[in-house]
């Protein structure tokens, strides 16, 4: 499906970035990854990585708040993945004009230049935030997912689709819980402090969501959100996973965070489908018809909710610990 393909990802130095270029230069041929973003100094670091892959790697300095440069970016690509975002919960709360610049605005102007590219399809990442969201960020990425479902409505004879992916926290991803353990104990830290004993996450590794980004661009007909069935754990669980025996003070849950990652919510079971290993939310629109469902899914029962909360498939310590091992390691 990549092969002879170009292929543009906004935020590309990111964690996801890396973990994508790997997955596809080891299973694909692609003409082009063109990874674009503002920091040169990432794209420095990038590029003696992959220096062996310099006839495939492009980097771009630029900004999704830059339509034009986008425009520019986007001539001749196939594909383009935006994973760009301001993602820090605290930092959006401070400085809301700028998440709204970058999420919302941003998400704007990829559309936009996609349109007018011609790009084939467009797959955006979201987040478990954008659901029922309580806080800026959040909100920043559930209007973001609408304008990407919508945008479908705009492509008329350029046929370009656009469909989005959803997951939590990526084990062992920047901002994420485990590199803050991390850093605790390696540290010499004996206590491993626990916001909300009752709290849950999704487990899902960089590989994983690679994958389901790439299941939305082979199979997405324009319009779905894509969110991987995946197991569940209690983040005390967690802690002690990573060191054994150790105390978890409770020091209260921070402001705009939630006690359980939810992915689909019971309003969206309606029109939610559930596949074998995911599961697919369509478009509630005029223009999206049920021919439009990919094929070997069924609708879920009436007021669903995949919830890290009420999820039937949990890690134990003992899984944790095998999954630190093997998923982190990829990494």
């Amino acid at each position: 499906m990549l092969n002879d393909k170009s292929i543009l990802v906004t935020g590309g130095t990111g964690s996801f970035g890396h973990h994508f270029v790997d997955y596809v230069l080891k299973r694909y041929q692609p003409k082009k990854i063109i990874i674009y973003s503002r920091d040169e100094y990432k794209q420095f670091i990038m590029d003696n990585r992959y220096k062996e892959h310099r006839e495939i790697l492009r980097y771009f300095i630029g900004d999704v708040r830059d339509e034009a440069r986008l425009r520019m970016a986007m001539k001749g690509v196939d594909y383009v993945i935006h994973a760009a975002a301001l993602k820090q919960v605290p930092a959006c709360e401070y400085n809301p004009n700028e998440a709204i610049k970058t999420n919302v605005n941003g998400a704007m102007n990829v559309i936009t230049a996609s349109l007018d590219a011609g790009v084939t399809k467009v797959v955006a990442l979201s987040t478990d935030k954008a659901v029922n969201p309580i806080n800026l960020y959040g909100g920043t990425k559930l209007v973001s997912d609408k304008l990407f479902t919508a945008a479908n409505s705009y492509s008329g004879a350029g046929n370009t689709r656009f469909a989005v992916v959803r997951y939590g926290n990526v084990a062992g991803s920047r901002g994420s819980v485990i590199p803050f353990f991390q850093n605790i104990i390696e540290n010499g830290g004996t206590e491993l402090p626990i916001t909300d004993y009752r709290m849950t996450r999704f487990w899902i590794s960089l590989e994983q969501g690679v994958e389901l980004v790439i299941k939305a661009l082979s199979e997405a007909k324009g319009g779905e959100t894509f969110i991987s069935k995946i197991p569940s754990f209690k983040v005390k669980d967690l802690a002690q996973a990573m060191l054994p025996g150790c105390k978890m003070p409770e020091v209260g849950i921070r402001e705009g965070e939630k006690l359980h990652e939810i992915m689909v919510t019971r309003e969206d079971s309606m029109h939610t489908y559930e596949y074998e290993k995911h599961f697919i939310v369509y478009p509630h629109y005029n223009w999206w018809g049920k021919q439009d469902v990919i094929p070997g899914g069924k609708p879920v029962a009436p007021e669903f909710e995949y919830s890290s909360g009420t999820n039937t498939e949990w890690l134990s310590v003992e899984d944790i610990q095998r999954l630190l091992k093997t998923d982190l390691d990829r990494h």
